[in-house]
């Protein structure tokens, strides 16, 4: 599985900050927002010629290490 750390960065200056393709001011968002409308890789690349092929792969660990929905216990109330 890819590190998605080596190329996904969120910066407050960089689009508000919002997840983004690091070096890009590609935002996460919009890279899996047409995954999900059905483009394939070929087709968001040509739409996007500074993404490679391993930042749409960033983008999908990114999506999938937020899936995890890790909960931290919150403490009790005294």
């Amino acid at each position: 599985m890819i590190d998605w750390h080596d190329r996904i960065s969120i910066d407050p200056n960089v689009c508000h900050g919002k997840a983004c393709v690091r070096g890009t001011r590609i935002m996460v968002s919009v890279v899996l927002d047409n995954l999900a409308a059905g483009m394939s890789a070929e087709e968001i690349l040509a739409s996007y010629p500074s993404l490679r092929e391993e930042d749409i792969s960033a983008t999908l660990a990114y999506a999938a290490d937020l899936a995890h929905e890790r909960t931290e216990p919150f403490p009790r109330s005294a």
